[in-house]
């Protein structure tokens, strides 16, 4: 869309040629939406008109309603007609954009609210009688306005694994083919199918056999899991229990519910089976055995001899057989770790030494190459020790408290490192769940230090796609401060930079960032430089010596770089430097901008040129001038972005920015005297409480479609003297955390009442976008009466703004 939102208008729809299934019947779509209620989505085998309305739709199709009857529930309609409604779903939110998506699969319609397609999954519904030739979606509305942005639609896989495995896993087949020398190889992960059910009544793993009822039926299990889940007579030294009185039908139905999640059985053996769960203090199924009876009890019609009733392990993943999906006990198989109780595997690290005694059961219900590795035959399925090579302890050990207890810890969330070395673990012995947690918690925790360095490390893991890809986009989309803050840019690998240049959301001050970082990254430069210095060293060097092998790569980015943006000047600069004298197709790529300049389309041969054309987002610069003028971002709001003359622009409707003061609204706290433009003699934002510390702000929020990098900004003093001497600017793209721009420590500018003054923002930070601005008192001003008033009567905000 070439709007920052798309506004659908009430008993209106909106197709577009991009919003459509790669394969009928089978897709998702992914989309923000701003709303009072009625979020409204169609999905039809043909494409519908502007003037389209699902009510008056006679042709099959799907429509899905978020948010219907006033926010107050969901409901989904087949061909017209109303086959979910739902209370107690309410999606919608009128004050800000939220994160939706919905799949369809064979009938099978999924809906989740959240920025994660395929996770926070809140309601399903299968169709009995599936349509699978809906392709198309619209966007459409009930009787209030609807606003949408970021809608994009994603595939399916054929196989279609869970739907929390699409997060990590897209339309990748996962594998892996590791040499002999790691002791093993697989393709083909199914994890669709892998779980603890895998080993139910299996020999694989083993460690104790029942010998069951009358006609001693064998059973094998597995200590770990029988001691996590309840009180069975397993000890370290036995290996074969008796249990002749137990019939085996019986025992079965209590190691399927522990294995996996669900059991069944007659009516009429109810009594027998808590008996038994009772025996060996499988408390969960107790309690469902007596909750099963008493139901029975007081409903007599449900009572019928031979009938199988079902009894299921209450979870989030039902019919999922991994650890936190079972009725074991977590804190007791944390126990058993800890104890070593149990253990059949002793890991060591090379170089390290004995790292955990394990429970090859618990490896393997999490992760298939350690399955592998312990029931193929080879050396390690009958060793009780186990040696890897170049992995680190730490993470390791991370890694293993995630396999028994099923979750992340604190203290690998709060450290970037760690979760990064257990990603790439993760990663390396297959265990899905622990991928996908480190890619959500990379992305939600990600510095801005942190992101390079993390693109080089998942451009490698094929399972990684959507974090690389998302990280690929922050990087365009902030390109000034990615290129200008550091050199680790340059080292990235060659596809994942040409991506990045190549991105359609990539977003620049100016091209000549673009040209700067496309000579720095065929330098392998490890300090920061312009094209003047490339000039100057390519005197004396040839480009084969100064660019080695990546002067092919030099020769295929300048074409990316849209010169005709630049400036005249600067143009004939470039057209003078060495370096046209030296790279042919610099000197022809600026030639043919000078020729643009001066002769307009009609000189070109391809009027669709890319390198023409202004990108999709790009800033508007706003530089300051000088004290008071009219060039800032707050008087450019005023103005509705240069479409009527000023008023204030928080008077205006819709309001363009919101300013907020640390104290309440008052006679003299008033955030409209801010960007008024006039004079005010008392005008100050008084301190409240934060962590037991005074705290005084102003703060600007641009709104939500819109950011600043800000190098300039200015302060008028109102009528007092309460100057201040110790402040900072500040930005924030959430409005929580705050970065320093500037920081002013005993700054004695302002000396005089109603007294201009302004500073530049420079540094890196100056190159990062964001939304929320504020200045914050950080010591006392001159007042003694009042020291922490922060009496101000005007701001504005220069940079560039987008």
């Amino acid at each position: 869309m070439s709007a920052k939102f798309l506004t659908v208008a009430p008993f209106e729809c909106a197709w577009r040629e991009d919003l459509k299934f790669r394969e009928a019947g089978r897709g998702c779509v992914a989309f923000e939406a701003f709303a009072c209620n009625d979020v409204t989505l169609v999905f039809r085998e043909n494409v519908g008109s502007q003037g389209y309305h699902y009510k008056r739709d006679s042709s099959p199709h799907y429509t899905i309603i978020l948010g219907s009857h006033r926010n107050r529930r969901l409901r989904i309609e087949v061909n017209g007609k109303a086959v979910v409604d739902v209370a107690g779903v309410g999606l919608c939110c009128s004050s800000s954009f939220q994160s939706y998506w919905i799949s369809i699969y064979d009938g099978l319609i999924s809906i989740g609210n959240g920025k994660y397609p395929f996770q926070d999954v809140v309601f399903q519904w299968l169709d009995s009688c599936p349509n699978c030739n809906v392709q198309y979606i619209g966007l459409s509305s009930w009787d209030k306005h609807v606003k949408y942005r970021n809608v994009n639609v994603l595939s399916l896989t054929h196989t279609h694994m869970p739907l929390s495995k699409h997060v990590v896993f897209g339309d990748y087949q996962v594998e892996d083919e590791l040499d002999a020398a790691d002791s093993f190889n697989y393709k083909h992960m199914d994890y669709d199918k892998w779980g603890l059910k895998n080993f139910l009544e299996s020999w694989d793993l083993s460690d104790v056999l029942f010998i069951v009822g009358e006609e001693q039926k064998p059973v094998p299990s597995h200590k770990a899991i029988l001691a996590a889940s309840g009180n069975f007579p397993v000890c370290s030294s036995s290996f074969v229990i008796n249990i002749p009185t137990v019939p085996y039908p019986l025992f079965h139905a209590l190691l399927h519910y522990i294995y996996v999640g669900w059991t069944q059985i007659p009516q009429e053996q109810l009594c027998s089976l808590r008996a038994l769960s009772v025996q060996f203090e499988v408390m969960p199924l107790v309690k469902q055995c007596e909750e099963t009876m008493e139901r029975l009890k007081l409903d007599k019609k449900l009572l019928d001899t031979g009938k199988n009733v079902e009894l299921t392990y209450p979870s989030i993943r039902p019919h999922c057989s991994t650890l936190p999906s079972l009725p074991i006990n977590i804190h007791q198989l944390r126990q058993l770790k800890l104890t070593g109780q149990f253990s059949d595997v002793s890991i060591y690290i090379e170089s390290y030494g004995l790292i955990a005694q394990a429970h090859k059961i618990v490896l393997s219900l999490w992760s298939i190459p350690f399955a592998r590795m312990f029931t193929n035959g080879m050396s390690e399925s009958v060793s009780s020790e186990v040696t890897l090579r170049d992995v680190p302890p730490e993470a390791f050990r991370a890694m293993l408290d995630c396999l028994y207890d099923g979750q992340l810890h604190d203290k690998v969330i709060d450290s970037g490192a760690l979760l990064l070395q257990l990603l790439l673990l993760a990663d390396q012995f297959g265990v899905t769940f622990l991928q996908q947690e480190c890619c959500k918690m990379l992305l939600e925790c990600l510095s801005e230090d942190s992101v390079c360095p993390l693109v080089q490390v998942v451009s490698s893991i094929p399972s990684c796609r959507l974090i690389k890809e998302s990280l690929q986009r922050r990087i365009s989309m902030n390109f000034d401060y990615y290129t200008s803050a550091s050199t680790d840019f340059v080292l990235l690998d060659e596809t994942t930079l040409i991506n990045i240049i190549k991105h359609p959301d990539l977003t620049v001050t100016s091209e000549e960032k673009v040209l700067n970082a496309i000579l720095m990254f065929g330098m392998n430069s490890k300090e920061l430089f312009g094209w003047e210095e490339v000039a100057e060293l390519i005197v004396n060097s040839k480009p084969e010596l100064l660019f080695g092998e990546r002067l092919q790569l030099v020769h295929d980015l300048l074409p990316f770089v849209r010169f005709p943006l630049l400036q005249y000047s600067l143009l004939e600069k470039l057209q003078n430097s060495n370096i046209g004298q030296h790279i042919p197709v610099f000197q022809n790529l600026v030639n043919e901008a000078i020729n643009f300049v001066n002769c307009g389309l009609a000189g070109l041969e391809n009027e669709e040129n890319v390198r023409f054309q202004h990108r999709r987002s790009s800033y508007k610069e706003l530089q300051y001038i000088c004290d008071g003028d009219d060039h800032g971002v707050l008087y450019f709001a005023g103005t509705s972005y240069g479409e009527h003359p000023w008023v204030n622009p928080l008077l205006a409707e819709p309001r363009k920015i919101t300013i907020t003061a640390s104290s309440p609204h008052s006679r003299y706290t008033d955030p409209k005297v801010l960007v008024s433009r006039t004079y005010q003699g008392t005008c100050f934002a008084g301190p409240r409480l934060e962590n037991g510390q005074n705290c005084t702000w102003w703060m600007v929020d641009l709104g939500q479609d819109h950011q600043l990098m800000c190098n300039y900004y200015t302060l008028r003093q109102d009528g007092s003297k309460a100057f201040p001497r110790c402040w900072n600017i500040q930005g924030s793209q959430e409005g929580k955390s705050w970065t320093n721009l500037r920081v002013h420590e005993n700054d004695r500018s302002v000396c005089k009442p109603g007294q201009f003054a302004s500073w530049p923002i420079v540094g890196p930070n100056a190159l990062l976008p964001f939304r929320y601005f504020r200045v914050v008192l950080t010591g006392p001003t001159t007042d003694a009466t009042n020291p922490w008033n922060f009496c101000i009567c005007y701001l504005e905000l220069y940079g560039y703004f987008l």
